[in-house]
Formats: C-alpha cells, sequence, structure tokens
C-alpha cells in the first residue's frame, strides 16, 4: 500500500481516482471545499463539473456510470445540498447505478447548538442506497471512501452515500491508500467488482424449460449492459434463435433490423409467450409485473438476475438465476437447445415490422400543429450508429421510446422505472464527457425543462456542447389525458402554450430556434449539429397527439 498525507479530501480524491473517477460533478458549497481543493491539485487533476442544482450533479454522475460502466462521482454540501440530492439518489438505486455521493456534513464540534445546515443525513438517504453513513476520523476516509466505491460497484450495483463532518474533512491526516477496485477479467484497466457465475443446476433448469417451450421470449435489461453481458447475450440468442424484446440500456444489444429483434411486437410476444426469460430487468410495471401469456393458459417465467437479492418475489417463476450474467448466457447457450418453432419467430417478425410499417404516415406528416412522430421522422435519419440518445419526459419521450432503435448498446439513457423528470441535463453532461466525438441528443418534454433547464448555463461553461430536441405541447401530457378519461376533464395540467425555450438556452449562453411546421424540422436540426455549441430545438408540437398507451404504470 502507498501512504498519503493530507487533508481528508486529498485522501478521498485519491482513492477516487484509484476507482478510474475521472470527473467530481458538483454545486458549490464551504462543507466540502477541501474535495474541490484535492481535486485541483491531484495529479492529474479530477475535472470539476460545477452544476445549478444539486439533482443534477448527481443525474450527472448516474449517467457517468450508465454510460461508462465505471462509478461516476457526485460531491454535495451539507443541509440543502444533499436535501436536493435525494430523489436523483433514488433514481440511481432503482437503475443500478454505481454511483458514489460524497456530503459535507456540520461540524461534530458544534453538533446540536444549531450550526449552519446542521442535520443527520443518514436517515434520508439510507432507504435508497446500498449504504449510508457518516465517517467522523479523518485517518478514516480513505477507507471509507474505498468502501464506498467497492460497495457501489458490487453487484447487484447502486448507489452510495458517505458524509464528512467539517473538521474531518478539512483536518489533515496520514493513510495507507487502499489499491483501488480490482480489474473486471478480460477488461484492462477498467475497474469494478465481478459477480460469481451462476449455479449450474439453475442454468440447467432453465435450458429444460426452453427446451419445452414453443413460444419462448428472451427479454434483456440494463443489468445486461452494466454487467458486460451484451456480446454473451446477442450470442446466446443467435445461437438458439431466441426472439428478443429489450429494455432500457439494452436496447442496442441486438442492433437495429436484427431479425431476432421484437421489441416492437412486445404486446403479442407478452401475450402469446410460453415462456419468458428475463434477464437484468426487475418484473416491475414495465414488463406486466412478470405475468405474461394467455390468461388461461400462463407463461412460465424465468427470472435472472446479478444478484439473488434483486430476483423477483412477488410472482411465481418456474426458474432462477442469480450471478454474472455474461457466465449465464454463455452457460444457456452450451447448454440448451431451440425450443421454439420459425413459425413463431416468424409471427413476431411479421408483426413488428407491420407496427415500423404503420408508423410510416405520422413519421411523414405534413400536419399543423407538427404531430410529435414527425420530429422522429427527421431525427432518425439524422443519427449515427453511435449516438447517445437520451429521454427526459412524458408523452413525447414516450414516442422516442417506440421510435428510436439505437445502433449499438449503451447509447440510449431514460429515467428508467422511477420516473424521475430532470434527470435530462445532467444525462447529457455525463454523455458528452462519456463520448465527446459522438452526437449526444436530450429528447426534452416541456415539462421536464421546467425541472433542468437552467443547466444549460453548466452545458455552456463546461464547453459540453448537445442537441437539445423540446416537444413543446404545452402542456403535461402523460397527465392531461388520463385525468380526462378518468373525470371528463383535467385541472393542473397545462403549460403555458409556444413558451420559447429556446430562447432561454440563447440567453444562457447556447443557441436555439423555434420550429412550427414540419417542413422546418430537417434544416433547424442540421443546424444543431453544426453549431458546435448546446443548442435547443424548440418544436410546437399537437397537445392532441397522445401517446397511445395501454398502462399508466399505476
Amino acid at each position: 500500500m502507498t501512504r498519503i498525507s493530507g487533508h481528508g479530501g486529498a485522501l478521498a480524491v485519491a482513492v477516487a481516482q484509484r476507482h478510474g473517477v475521472t470527473a467530481m460533478f458538483t454545486l458549490s458549497g464551504g462543507h466540502v471545499f477541501p474535495l474541490y481543493d484535492a481535486a485541483v491539485k491531484a495529479e492529474p487533476p479530477m475535472r470539476l463539473v460545477d452544476v445549478r442544482h444539486e439533482q443534477t450533479a448527481v443525474f450527472a454522475a448516474e449517467g457517468t456510470a450508465r454510460l461508462t460502466r465505471a462509478p461516476g462521482l457526485a460531491v454535495v454540501t451539507a443541509g440543502p445540498g444533499v436535501t436536493n440530492s435525494v430523489s436523483a439518489v433514488t433514481s440511481a438505486w432503482f437503475n443500478g447505478a454505481p454511483v458514489v455521493v460524497l456530503g459535507g456534513r456540520a461540524p461534530d464540534y458544534l453538533w446540536g447548538q444549531g450550526a449552519l445546515q446542521e442535520m443527520d443525513h443518514v436517515p434520508l438517504l439510507a432507504p435508497v442506497t446500498k449504504r449510508a453513513w457518516t465517517e467522523h476520523d479523518t485517518p478514516r476516509v480513505a477507507e471509507s471512501v474505498d468502501e464506498a466505491f467497492r460497495i457501489a460497484l458490487t453487484p447487484h450495483r447502486g448507489p452510495v452515500f458517505c458524509d464528512f463532518p467539517l473538521e474531518t474533512i478539512y483536518n489533515q491526516a496520514e493513510a495507507e491508500l487502499p489499491p483501488g477496485a480490482p480489474g473486471i477479467p478480460g477488461v484492462p484497466g477498467v475497474p469494478g467488482v465481478p459477480a460469481a457465475p451462476p449455479d449450474p443446476g439453475d442454468v440447467g433448469r432453465i435450458a429444460q424449460l426452453l427446451a419445452a417451450a414453443r413460444r419462448p421470449v428472451l427479454v434483456l435489461g440494463s443489468d445486461v449492459w452494466l454487467g458486460r453481458a451484451e456480446d454473451a447475450a446477442r450470442q446466446a440468442a443467435e445461437a438458439l434463435r431466441l426472439p428478443v424484446i429489450a429494455n432500457g440500456q439494452a436496447r442496442g444489444v441486438l442492433p437495429r433490423g436484427h431479425e431476432l429483434l421484437v421489441t416492437r411486437a412486445r404486446s403479442i410476444a407478452f401475450g402469446e409467450a410460453d415462456l419468458v426469460i428475463v434477464a437484468g430487468a426487475p418484473l416491475d410495471f414495465r414488463l406486466r409485473y412478470g405475468s405474461f401469456g394467455p390468461k388461461t393458459e400462463p407463461a412460465k417465467v424465468a427470472h435472472v438476475a446479478d444478484a439473488a437479492g434483486v430476483l423477483a418475489a412477488h410472482c411465481p417463476l418456474a426458474g432462477t438465476a442469480a450471478g454474472d450474467l455474461a457466465a449465464f448466457f454463455t452457460a444457456l447457450a452450451a447448454q440448451a437447445r431451440p425450443g421454439a418453432g420459425s413459425g413463431w419467430l416468424a409471427r413476431l417478425r411479421d408483426a413488428a415490422d407491420a407496427a415500423v410499417a404503420a408508423d410510416a404516415p405520422l413519421l411523414a406528416s405534413e400536419a399543423e400543429p407538427v404531430h410529435p412522430v414527425r420530429v422522429y421522422g427527421e431525427l432518425l435519419r439524422a443519427l449515427d450508429d453511435d449516438a447517445v440518445v437520451i429521454g427526459d419526459g412524458g408523452d413525447f419521450v414516450s414516442f422516442a421510446g417506440r421510435l428510436v432503435e439505437p445502433g449499438k448498446p449503451g447509447r440510449w439513457l431514460d429515467p428508467g422505472p422511477f420516473g424521475c423528470l430532470g434527470t435530462g441535463l445532467g444525462y447529457a453532461a455525463a454523455a458528452r464527457l462519456a463520448h465527446p466525438s459522438a452526437q449526444v441528443v436530450l429528447l426534452l418534454g416541456d415539462g421536464a425543462a421546467g425541472l433542468s433547464l437552467m443547466d444549460a448555463d453548466t452545458l455552456v461553461r463546461h464547453n459540453l456542447p448537445v442537441v437539445i430536441v423540446c416537444g413543446n405541447n404545452g402542456a403535461w401530457g402523460l397527465e392531461k389525458g388520463p385525468m380526462q378519461a378518468v373525470y371528463g376533464y383535467d385541472v393542473a395540467a397545462d403549460l403555458r402554450p409556444g413558451t420559447r425555450y429556446d430562447e432561454v438556452v440563447r440567453a444562457l449562453g447556447g443557441a436555439g430556434e423555434l420550429v412550427t411546421a414540419p417542413g422546418q424540422i430537417g434544416p433547424a436540426l442540421r443546424r444543431a449539429f453544426a453549431s458546435g455549441v448546446p443548442y435547443l430545438v424548440n418544436v410546437i408540437t399537437d397537445v392532441g397527439a397522445a401517446y397511445p398507451r395501454s398502462t399508466t404504470g399505476v
């Protein structure tokens, strides 16, 4: 081990760098000044990205973790700095993102006397983190920060919180510097904590289920990407001729156009399947709570996760496996044989193709106000295969989920099952840092814009060009239609029509323009991509063109 001396902030930053952290996302506060001092003086320096709201700092750290599969770091000051971060930490919790949040805290020597921003943060964060605690001893800061990163990186991954009283982080100490995270096998220089392989017997039982199935479906979730199992998953699907539905960051594991990718036929697949294997995703509202197949003959369900603690306990399961997802897929491909007839895959392929064909009229619609699908008709032509696409919104982003199929895995980000809006600007900053030469597109609802658009200032100040496409229908579309369906009217669902969000970004130092007609969309997007600055294309869309959803997730 290496010995290091310095204030608590220097100990913390040195450990973070050993875990592969290159950027600290934060909003300035005096309780955490030593962490900034350490970042500036580190060798090499750690990039400081200061934002306009603490939730953006944590969303950016989460975005970093989900895009790079290395841990993300957010630093927040005491009191409101921590409380402002809670929703974003919860989002990382639901998304299984390895994020470490380091917080300031009022000094121990004044505790109980009413010091500035004095509060006990740990009880707030404990329910939505893998662990939350306070480190009071400066020599132990390095050990605690190392433990935080190791816990965050251990499957099932998730956020960890540790805060430091003022004197702990400011005081000087000497400590042993832990070695940092072990590398992922086969991925030199990448930190992580590999999962153990699944039990061979568990894999064998799922292989038997697959051999007996005639209408199987494989569902891939975000942990397939986060667990570096994307290649093994694709190879297993191809070897076993399994129809695949991709969820979250597993979108792109099978590239768009792949013959086995039947995400657009998910209603038929889920409604008629006799076996559904769900790997790397919870059996939540997005996946019918684990209920598939005809009501008269429910499908058997196998749930595969990177840790036993996240296997579903609320629904009947015919098989389970827990452990390294790449090892699971490799073993399944070796043990199983295709169970489905070619007719099942052909039926799903035909249904998926028909759904794509049915979109064509709206993708080319000349209607005014602009139909939101027309926005995607133009955007899809402009996207490169390696583009990072981020969704932050309700109805407008629901259309994106249906229409945008990434060319590569790990290039799609949305808020995930927690459904917390306001993620977009933080995710966009993370994406630009993670992929400096790729297109980064943020699809922003006008409702979501109100939660984070001031952080366009962050993109400008840190020279992080992003194309922001705002679907502006002047409403909370995800709530307006459902409330009308329930009550026959709606309240608290309208926003100001035609708000100039593009002028907000221009006022903050970026650029943008207003689009009111279909023919203006393509040229505006081309100008945005060519601009080299944060650029918002503000498209006035039809408030009556609601996304045709069959569930609200309630």
